[in-house]
């Protein structure tokens, strides 16, 4: 088997991963809350951000998107809804 290199852009920003790499997409609750392992993805930043933007969630929720792989973990992208109004990455 052999371990293909990939790239892809992300917000403007470069995201170099393998065939290998592992992707999460996590759902929390609360401000302060955990987050749980909802998805993963072997290699696919693809189909793991088709997943992530296609995820709906409702007030005093939170996502996120993250790399495992190379780095400890690496968060690609993050989003929250809380009460106060929704939150982006910042």
């Amino acid at each position: 088997m052999t371990v293909r290199l990939l790239e892809n852009i992300l917000d403007g920003k470069r995201v170099g991963y393998s065939s290998e790499t592992i992707f999460l997409v996590q759902v929390g609750k609360g401000p302060k809350g955990g987050y749980r392992k909802t998805v993963t993805f072997k290699g696919s930043l693809p189909r793991a951000l088709f997943h992530y933007n296609g995820l709906n969630i409702g007030k005093g929720y939170k996502k996120r998107l993250v790399m495992v792989g190379g780095k400890p973990r690496e968060v690609l992208a993050r989003y929250a809804s809380f009460p106060e109004g929704p939150r982006g990455q910042a």
